[in-house]
C-alpha cells in the first residue's frame, strides 16, 4: 500500500512490538506473553451492539482459551475511560443469549492514537478512516503471526471458527501434519506430500495411511490424542 501507516504484517512475520495502556494495566506486546498463544483482535468502537455481543462471547469463553494456553487481547481506538465504562455496562446490565454478568478480564488496549491499529493494518480506509475493522491475529508462543482473519464492521465473528483455528494450529505444530477442509479434532489429517520417488512408493504401501492419490494421503489421529497435547 502507498500509505505505510496502513500497512499490515503478514503470516510468518514477527508480531510488531508495542507498549500500551489497557484495562488490565500496561502491557509490553508480545514480550509479556512469550510462551503463550495470543489472539489479538480489534473492534470498531465501544458501546456498539455487534462489539458488545462479541465481547460477551469472548468473556464467556475466556477460560476455554486459557485452557489452550491462549491469551486474549482486545483493541479499539477508544480510550480507557470509555473501555471501563463499557465493560462495566456489559457486566451489570446486559443479558444476551443467556449470557449475563460477564466479567471481561482480558486486557482491552487504549489505542486512541491509532498507532497500534495502523501498525497492524486494522485501519482500512475503504471501510472506515476512524474505526478499526474486526481483525484477528493468531500469534504463536514465539511471537510469530500464524493466521490473520478480517471481518467488516457490520459482521460479527464466528467464535467456533476462532477456537477451531487455534486448535488446528496447535495440532499442525504438535503432529507435523496439515488439516483438510472443515477439520475437527478426531477427523483424519493430511500427511505432508513426499519429495522423492522412493518416498512416494513407500507411502502408497503404508497401511496406516489412506492414499487417495500419491500426493494426497491421510491418517487417523484420535480426538483424545489431539486433546492430550493442546495448550502445551
Amino acid at each position: 500500500m502507498e500509505n505505510q501507516g496502513y500497512s499490515m504484517p503478514r503470516i510468518g512475520d514477527m508480531a510488531p512490538e508495542f507498549t500500551a495502556q489497557t484495562t488490565q494495566g500496561p502491557i509490553n506486546f508480545p514480550a509479556d506473553y512469550k510462551g503463550k498463544w495470543v489472539i489479538l483482535f480489534s473492534h470498531p468502537a465501544d458501546f456498539t451492539p455487534v462489539c458488545t455481543s462479541e465481547f460477551m462471547t469472548f468473556g464467556s469463553m475466556q477460560k476455554e482459551f486459557e485452557a489452550l494456553n491462549c491469551q486474549l487481547v482486545g483493541l479499539s481506538i477508544d480510550g480507557l475511560s470509555s473501555h471501563i465504562a463499557w465493560l462495566r455496562t456489559i457486566k451489570e446490565r446486559i443479558d444476551w443469549k443467556g449470557m449475563q454478568n460477564i466479567d471481561v478480564q482480558f486486557p482491552l488496549i487504549d489505542d486512541i492514537t491509532m498507532n497500534v491499529a495502523k501498525n497492524y493494518g486494522m485501519i482500512q480506509p475503504g471501510e472506515s478512516e476512524t474505526k478499526a475493522v474486526r481483525a484477528v491475529f493468531f500469534i504463536d508462543p514465539k511471537g510469530v503471526i500464524r493466521t490473520i482473519i478480517y471481518y467488516p464492521l457490520a459482521l460479527g465473528r464466528n467464535f467456533d471458527e476462532l477456537k477451531r483455528v487455534l486448535i488446528g494450529l496447535q495440532t499442525v505444530d504438535n503432529f507435523g501434519v496439515a488439516l483438510p477442509a472443515d477439520w475437527r479434532p478426531g477427523d483424519e489429517v493430511i500427511v505432508p506430500a513426499p519429495s522423492t520417488m522412493k518416498a512416494v512408493a513407500k507411502r502408497v504401501e503404508d497401511k496406516d495411511m489412506h492414499c487417495y492419490d500419491w500426493f494426497f494421503c491421510t491418517k487417523d489421529i484420535s480426538k483424545e490424542e489431539v486433546e492430550s497435547k493442546l495448550g502445551k
